[in-house]
């Protein structure tokens, strides 16, 4: 316990130390600390979380399969919601079948752990998220980390690879970064991964409803899904739910039911997520999902302009996620202080999330924020950047 306490001690002193912070509503606005404040990073970019009809759908599913699903899908507990939702996945991202995971981090340590092993090799980008980094390890493939979006680097490394190659190859990516809010280059890469007979695995978690003319993610975006093998997303971001999945061809989905053991030593998915999910799935691919998208383009504009006309750093955001870089732990907790004083909710992001001396303020921009708010709050942030680096 001791240990434990010294080493916590030591974080709190280098401004890296995390605390868990209790938000009631995950509209534009909520709750936080008994006090109402502009929620600026949610990942609920449609808005869709409190949506009618994902409520109605989930109660529905709940009276009529139970509040739980009781037991892991290879039991009993593949419900029909689970299912259907499979079913409706293959077909949004065009695949032959898809896979349902209990969340982001164990579909992809389960996607890596369960199809590849120590004669393959695994081509990462380096600002991968943490659930692919680790799904790696666990594959025990050969993993090899390239600069973050160096389509050129990639290609010598793969180059150089090529005498020692074994078993398979496969390219992993995020589709959209969830810390820089950049693009992968995916029609580069998609060219390289054929060129030396690879395969493509895109998480697309922060994607997924958001980009494409469909909100069918990264690879709708730019014209290329169907060349992507193994088309990962998230439920609990665009699509207001929880849970994740794998869109593949049918050999790769029966491999993972076989293989995966995320997967298999899970209890499912309550039903009533996967039937919240089919609603939010109609609603992406009709008029309102369109309409949302649009709204998100808006806000994004809107508020982004604003804070790069004021000389603030964005990196090289391209989505809804704004970052904003400061620098050191310390003075980017400050501003994140400074703003919930003043009514505004986003987090400072520090090491071992981001490199060290790249601590930012990450807001995420929502289809349902009002113009104004996000106005405001961009002047806001301007201010308390100013005060707290001058």
């Amino acid at each position: 316990m001791k240990r434990w306490q010294e080493e916590l001690t030591e974080l709190e002193a280098r401004g890296l130390r995390r605390t868990l912070r209790t938000v009631d509503g995950q509209g534009p606005r909520a709750v936080v600390d008994g006090r109402e404040v502009l929620l600026l990073c949610s990942n609920n970019y449609l808005g869709l979380a409190g949506h009618p009809a994902l409520l109605e759908a989930a109660a529905a599913a709940t009276w009529r399969h139970g509040a739980g699903s009781g037991a892991s899908r290879l039991v009993s507990g593949t419900l029909p919601p689970h299912a259907r939702l499979e079913e409706r996945l293959a077909e949004f991202k065009g695949s032959e079948a898809a896979l349902l995971f209990n969340s982001g981090f164990a579909a992809n340590t389960g996607i890596l752990q369960g199809l590849f092993g120590p004669d393959d090799t695994i081509f990462s980008d380096q600002y991968n998220h943490a659930s692919l980094i680790d799904g790696c390890r666990l594959s025990r493939a050969r993993t090899v980390v390239y600069p973050h979006g160096d389509v050129s680097a990639l290609e010598r490394l793969m180059t150089a690879e090529a005498p020692l190659r074994r078993g398979r190859w496969l390219v992993v990516t995020d589709g959209v970064f969830s810390m820089d809010g950049d693009l992968a280059p995916l029609p580069a890469l998609c060219a390289l991964k054929e060129r030396f007979d690879a395969l493509l695995m895109v998480d697309d978690a922060h994607g997924t409803g958001v980009l494409g003319a469909g909100g069918r993610g990264t690879g709708e975006h730019f014209g290329c899904q169907e060349r992507i093998d193994l088309q990962m997303g998230t439920l609990g971001k665009a699509l207001g739910c929880a849970g994740a999945y794998l869109a593949a061809p049918r050999v790769v989905i029966d491999t993972l039911v076989n293989c995966s053991r995320p997967f298999i030593f899970s209890t499912s998915l309550p039903p009533a997520v996967p039937a919240a999910a089919l609603a939010a799935l109609d609603i992406v691919a009709g008029p309102e999902g369109v309409q949302l998208r649009a709204e998100l383009r808006r806000n994004r504009e809107r508020f982004a302009g604003r804070l790069q006309a004021a000389g603030l750093d964005l990196l090289t955001s391209a989505t809804q996620i704004v970052p904003v870089l400061v620098g050191d732990p310390q003075p980017t907790m400050a501003i994140t202080c400074r703003l919930l004083a003043e009514g505004i909710f986003l987090q400072g992001i520090r090491p071992p999330t981001v490199p060290a001396g790249t601590c930012r303020l990450r807001a995420t921009v929502m289809a349902s924020h009002a113009a104004d708010d996000l106005e405001r709050a961009a002047g806001q942030i301007v201010a308390a950047c100013r005060a707290e680096l001058s």
